[in-house]
């Protein structure tokens, strides 16, 4: 590994700035650490080409001084972002000759801004997993594997791992029920899930529309920061964008937080919570409430429907979402001859979907079929109401939620308990859902390494577009947690 490499997104643009070395150099650097870590199999697709042709505009505004917030930085975008002629798959068979011919508009911000993007990373198959082992392309392996090779966390697990593995500078994520925040626990790496509505999913592959929210992933708090200020932003062109002016987040790094109230959910440990995950939320507690916090046990009684909840309206959107892949229009078709268009259909999506999005595909039309409807998916939404309510209520008692990011750490990939089992798969989202569910902000960052010498993640939960108070919170725990990137 280079050293310069491991400069977080403030030291680059400090570096860069002052000269110190070239963007050139640095996406350089950045695609022979890509090249060295293969075996992480964090990208899809690399645009080295593309790469240094961008770098090379961006040190000619560093030249003229022209230079804009992002100017040289190297990013991996994760595969379900639509990328102007450069292949978007969702890490699917049905896409896997997908090029589109527009750009994201997250995508198109971060351009704006001077990124250098190096790739498409790797995830779970329509972002549809917990482990990034639904992946057409194969699953990413985690880089803090040793003897045995471990999941990273999903669906943003090539995100994490290459952030992780200084495989790029920063990542772009998606967070539909905690696929930003659990890659980033597993990872040791720190990623932010914004209010549903503060980034456009225009251009964002589908998988829950009413849940999917775009976000950061990065080494640290102040370039997640840096990061989501470029990403935001209204866009006309996504009804569910809101039109809220953007702050400057990294001004919320240096604030104070004496006599901010934090809540702990009494709910968020239950009976057989894994001791060391307890004793790192004790421990988070314990720093804020040195920096002047109040700490205070609140109530969220609708928790633990979340899960349910969440499993029925996510496959319900998604199999409404995902019956435009027919083979018809564009992605693949089935080889095999078909009698009829039925036939077409099922054979391109039998051979072009995998098991895990096949499975969520029949739920969700199951939840909504005529006789199920207010069963299941009318009931869910009932549900997510009082869940929502719950969160509104808390807030009323304090300023910001902390609780674990996942009740585990990350686990060998072909876990026989998990393969066999898909509910301990989704048992793993237990402390993320609810936050999509409600629409909230949360972020993860690493807190410290559990004896087996893995990371462990903490999550600070916001008010709907108080992403400022999450960020000042998170960046007094990262100060006092003193977590060691590698």
């Amino acid at each position: 590994m280079t050293d310069i490499t491991k400069l977080t997104i403030s030291e680059t643009l400090q570096s860069l700035r002052n000269k110190e070395f070239s963007a050139v150099e640095l996406t350089k650097a950045y695609l022979q650490n890509m090249i060295n870590g293969k075996r992480y199999n964090a990208y899809i697709t690399e645009c080295g080409e593309k790469a240094l042709a961008q770098a090379k505009i961006a040190d000619e505004h560093y030249a003229d001084g022209s230079n804009r917030m992002l100017e040289g930085v190297p990013l991996g975008i994760k595969d379900l972002f639509c990328t102007k002629d450069i292949r978007t798959t969702a890490a699917s068979h049905i896409l896997d000759n997908f090029v589109p011919p527009y750009e994201s508009t997250v995508t198109q911000n971060l351009l704006d801004d001077g990124a250098v993007f190096l790739g498409k990373l790797n995830l779970d198959e329509f972002a549809m997993g917990g482990s990034n082992e639904t992946s057409y392309f194969g699953p990413v392996i985690n880089p803090y594997s040793k003897d045995k090779n471990l999941v990273p966390g999903g669906s943003s697990g090539g995100s994490a791992a290459a952030v992780a593995a200084h495989l790029c500078a920063g990542a772009t994520g998606t967070d539909t029920g905690g696929s930003i925040r659990e890659p980033a626990a597993f990872c040791g790496v720190t990623g932010i899930k914004p209010t549903y509505g503060r980034c456009s999913r225009w251009g964002i592959v589908a998988f829950a529309s009413s849940l999917d929210q775009a976000g950061p992933i990065a080494q640290d708090v102040r370039d997640c920061a840096i990061l989501l200020k470029s990403m935001a932003g209204f866009d006309a062109k996504d009804s569910t964008s809101v039109d809220l002016p953007v702050p400057d987040y990294e001004n919320f790094l240096n604030q104070d937080i004496k006599g901010l109230v934090i809540g702990l959910p009494k709910e968020y440990r239950p009976e057989g919570l894994n001791g060391e995950v307890a004793t790192y939320w004790d421990k988070a507690a314990e720093m804020l409430k040195a920096r002047g916090a109040i700490i205070k046990e609140i109530s969220l009684p609708h928790t633990k429907y979340a899960l349910a909840t969440y499993y029925v309206l996510a496959p319900a959107e998604a199999s409404s979402n995902l019956a435009r892949y027919d083979g018809i229009r564009y992605g693949f078709r089935a080889d095999n001859p078909a009698q009829h268009l039925d036939e077409l259909y099922i054979n391109t999506r039998t051979q072009g979907f995998g098991r895990e999005v096949q499975r969520r595909i029949m739920i969700g039309t199951y939840v909504l079929s005529a006789g199920y409807y207010d069963a299941y998916y009318l009931k869910a939404q009932k549900m997510r109401r009082l869940i929502y309510n719950d969160f509104m209520e808390a807030f009323k008692q304090c300023d910001v939620i902390l609780t674990p990011t996942s009740p585990i750490t990350a686990f060998p990939i072909g876990d026989e308990s998990m393969l066999k089992n898909p509910i301990n798969m989704y048992l793993n989202d237990v402390f993320t859902v609810s936050v999509n569910l409600a629409g909230l902000p949360a972020m993860s960052l690493p807190i410290g390494l559990a004896q087996n010498g893995l990371p462990l993640g903490m999550q600070i939960i916001g008010k709907p577009f108080d992403e400022g108070t999450i960020f000042k919170t998170a960046a007094k725990l990262e100060a006092d947690a003193g977590f060691e990137r590698i």
